[in-house]
Parts: C-alpha cells; sequence; structure tokens
C-alpha cells in the first residue's frame, strides 16, 4: 500500500502567551498511514491530538522534523491540497443562512465546479446519509445528529482522498453517536479513502479504527494496535491495556498547558491567519 500520511521526528514547541518559556506539544512524533486505512489517534486532553491534526491539515508548521502528506508538505504547499482534503469537526460547523443542501455544495462551490452538477452531487450525498427530504431545512430545524450527517456530507462531497475528524460525534448523545460512527466508516470504506479520526473515547476509538494510536503528552505514540479482524477476546485485551496506559500518563504527567481556541498558534506567528484551530490540546 501506498503511504498517504508520513510524520518523521515531528516536534511542534509554542511560546506561552504569558511568555514565561515555551511548550511542547508534540515530541518527536513519527508514524505511517497507508492508503484506505481508518486510524483512530486516542489521548486524554492535551495530550497533542489537536496539535498533530492541524499539522496534517496544513495549519500550522512543525518546528522540527518532516511532515508528509500524499508526498507534499502540507503547510508550505497549502494550495495542493484544495479539495483533497475533508475534515468533519467537533460542532458542525454549518452556516445558518444556507440549507443543508447549500451547505453541502460550499465545498464545490469554492472549488468552481459545475452548478448544476454540484447540485447533483449533494443531493445525492444528503440522499445516502438518510436526509432526503431535508435538502431546504436551514440548521436550526435540524437536529444535532442530523446536522453532523450535512457536515459529513460535505466532507465527502467534495470527494477527497483524506479524511480528518476531530472529535465528531462527541456532541451527541451515544445512540445516535454510535449510528453515524457505523455510517462514516461504511462511507470511508465504501468510497475508498483514508481517515484519520480523534477522539478521547476508547470504545469510540475501537469502533471507528483499523488501528489506534495512545498518544501521551507531549504528542508521541505510548501504544499501538492494529485491530483487523481481532476477535472479541484479543479486542479486550487491547482495551484494557490502552486503560493501562492511560492510567499510567495520569499519574505521571503534569497538567496540561493548552493554547485557547482563539490564540491558537498565533503567539508564535507560525500560524496561518484565518485560522484559530486549538493548537495546544
Amino acid at each position: 500500500m501506498s503511504t498517504v500520511i508520513s510524520f518523521k521526528n515531528v516536534t511542534k514547541i509554542f511560546a506561552r502567551p504569558d511568555g514565561r518559556g515555551d511548550f511542547t506539544a508534540v515530541e518527536h512524533l513519527s508514524f505511517e498511514i497507508d492508503k484506505g486505512e481508518i486510524v483512530a489517534v486516542l489521548g486524554k486532553t492535551g495530550c497533542g491530538k489537536s496539535t498533530m491534526f492541524n499539522i496534517v491539515s496544513g495549519l500550522i508548521e512543525p518546528t522540527s522534523g518532516e511532515a508528509r502528506v500524499i508526498g507534499h508538505d502540507p503547510f508550505h504547499e497549502f494550495a495542493f491540497f484544495r479539495g483533497k482534503i475533508g475534515i468533519v469537526f467537533q460542532n458542525d460547523r454549518l452556516m445558518p443562512w444556507r440549507s443543508a443542501l447549500d451547505n453541502v455544495r460550499l465545498g464545490l462551490q469554492i472549488l468552481d465546479c459545475n452548478p448544476k452538477e454540484s447540485e447533483e452531487t449533494a443531493r445525492a450525498w444528503l440522499r445516502r446519509l438518510g436526509l432526503a427530504g431535508h435538502e431546504n431545512d436551514y440548521p436550526h430545524a435540524l437536529s444535532g445528529g442530523m446536522r453532523q450527517r450535512v457536515s459529513i456530507a460535505r466532507a465527502f462531497a467534495v470527494d477527497p482522498q483524506i479524511l480528518l475528524c476531530d472529535e465528531p460525534f462527541s456532541s451527541l448523545d451515544e445512540m445516535t453517536a454510535r449510528d453515524l460512527r457505523a455510517e462514516f466508516v461504511r462511507l470511508v470504506r465504501q468510497n475508498d479513502k483514508t481517515a484519520v479520526f480523534v477522539t478521547h473515547q476508547i470504545n469510540e476509538a475501537m469502533e471507528i479504527g483499523d488501528r489506534v494510536m495512545v498518544f501521551h503528552r507531549p504528542a508521541r505514540i505510548a501504544y499501538e494496535a492494529h485491530l483487523g479482524s481481532m476477535n472479541e477476546e484479543a479486542r479486550r485485551k487491547v482495551r484494557d491495556e490502552i486503560m493501562r496506559v492511560l492510567a499510567v500518563e495520569q499519574a505521571l504527567a503534569p497538567p496540561p498547558f493548552c493554547q485557547s481556541r482563539e490564540l491558537g498558534d498565533q503567539q508564535a506567528g507560525e500560524q496561518r491567519p484565518h485560522e484559530g484551530k486549538e493548537t495546544g490540546c
């Protein structure tokens, strides 16, 4: 299989907002993700999951080391990734003045796709996600689960090679979240996508991922498991080991330092000025 995402000894250091030294969010992180994999990244708040996510998506630059996505530098070759990466955020981030259909069409419009084809694509993805008949509904008229389905449809509609998901189901009730996890995995498989799924829930990571990477702070791989076709007993052992690894970090690690979502990496002058994504957690 071809490697789609590669980190080689990546480190990210932020200047603290109070000016009192630096904070290391990612430290000598190395991994590879192959085409077609679904990799769940698991860890406690403040372990650097979102910083890794932002490096992959090109929003921030590593302090040292090498990050490559589809063979390109995501920060310095940001324009190359137009239409190649779809992102599903923790909240749906729908535009309230746009209908469900127009929200799904947004990425296609940004990519200057044919308007008629864009509408057909958007309608098809809403239908695949069970939202036929809701095309003209506005976000305020949709439930939380339905809004997140629109968000997923928007991500898939541009036909990206990679899907990045930052705790997209954490605000939903468990039954809705479980249904959407199963739907998400099915769509990734059917459409031959590669996905990185950030979460802090062990069960969610194991439901989603072909592989689970557990981060300790600052972001480094403390444990990794390839789930594949594991039987239930083997999966139980993996779950127990993940819990042990996370418990060890809780006992040994100092309290996390988190950059705020508004500050992001602007203190260091390295983040794209139009983005305010959380970076320290």
